[in-house]
């Protein structure tokens, strides 16, 4: 098996982005806009895991949203007074999680199968 089977972190971020299975890359990980495949359609990988597994999607989730919410907040605070943005910027801040949802808890699966790739058998 050459290189294209191995699992690297660049490529588990790109098949996340994609919304595929982070060890096959071709099955769909979503069956609808919040409900996950049980197993992947393509190599069967299990994609129940054990309760509170997907915390780590909030975590990059959270982190998505502060960052573009400061990537945005801070020119514009120095552009404009804070009544002019602030309400855009909350709605953003609601429906923003919602819509990345999907990518937050891709992502969360393929990185972690990637660091427990790396970790002694």
């Amino acid at each position: 098996m050459g290189n294209e089977g191995k699992l690297t972190f660049w490529r588990t971020i790109g098949r996340g982005l994609r919304l595929r299975c982070p060890v096959c890359g071709q099955g769909r990980l979503f069956r609808g806009w919040f409900a996950m495949e049980d197993r992947c359609p393509s190599c069967g990988l299990d994609l129940r895991r054990e309760q509170g597994y997907y915390v780590g999607a909030m975590y990059i989730n959270y982190g998505a949203t502060a960052t573009v919410m400061l990537g945005l907040g801070i020119p514009l605070a120095y552009k404009y007074p804070i009544s002019v943005f602030s309400w855009p910027l909350g709605a953003f801040a609601i429906a923003f999680p919602l819509v990345f949802f999907r990518w937050s808890k891709s992502l969360w699966l393929g990185i972690d199968l990637y660091i427990t790739s790396l970790l002694p058998k």
